[in-house]
Formats: structure tokens, sequence, C-alpha cells
């Protein structure tokens, strides 16, 4: 009687521990997949900001007029971008080579305005009538 009791006992530890273990992969689990949604999110950010080089670097650069009508071909990028993620992007480097006021004309002009009182990089988007 005794060694069955220590064998109930036992096998309720280790079910205990199993139902630890199963817990705890399941949250890696879940950890593992909120990584690779993060890094895809990045990813596509970083695609995003390739494809507005490649396509619109010469509507967004300085000197900042004249504000030149972008191309289809750059609004077919602008319209795809998620602004914020780029926006958090964007640096001080970035910002002495791109003219923010241009970034906010093409976007603007290409129907995925920036929102205003909102920042891309360090720069504060204007409020309408601004």
């Amino acid at each position: 009687q005794n060694n069955t009791t220590l064998d109930l006992t036992s096998k309720r530890e280790v079910d205990n521990r199993l139902l630890v273990v199963v817990v705890m992969a399941n949250h890696f689990s879940l950890l593992l997949v909120l990584a690779f949604v993060l890094v895809v999110t990045a990813e596509d950010c970083v695609v995003d900001l390739k494809g507005i080089i490649r396509e619109c670097k010469s509507y967004v650069m300085f000197p900042a007029s004249p504000k030149i009508t972008p191309a289809s071909a750059c609004c077919s990028v602008v319209q795809k971008v998620n602004a914020p993620c780029m926006c958090s992007k964007v640096t001080k480097e970035i910002e002495k080579v791109v003219c923010m006021d241009k970034v906010v004309y093409v976007a603007d002009y290409c129907k995925n305005p920036l929102k205003p009182g909102s920042d891309c990089g360090s720069y504060h988007v204007p409020s309408q009538g601004q």
C-alpha cells in the first residue's frame, strides 16, 4: 500500500510537472509567434523605405523647392506604405537629405497623407491649414 501511495504521489508530481512544461511551451510558442510578427512587420517597413527611395527619391530630396508632382510609380509605393512604421525609421541623417515638407506633399498627392500633428522622425507634421 505504501508503494501505491508513493507511485500515485510520483504520478501526480509528474503530471503537474508535465502540465507546467506544456503551459510554458504554449507561452514560448506564443512568444515565438509574436517575435516573428514583429520581425515581419519591421521587414515590411524596411521594404517600404527601400521602395520609397527607389521610386520617389527625386520627389522628396532637397532642395525644398520646387515641389514636383510624383510619378504614378512613386504613388503606387506611397499608397502601400505603413506611414507610422516608416516614420519611426526616419533618422536625423535621413532628414539631412530628405526634405520632409516634400514627403508630406508627396504623401498627400498620392492619397496616403501623414497624420497632421504626428511626428515623422523629428519632423512634426503640420496640422491642416498650416
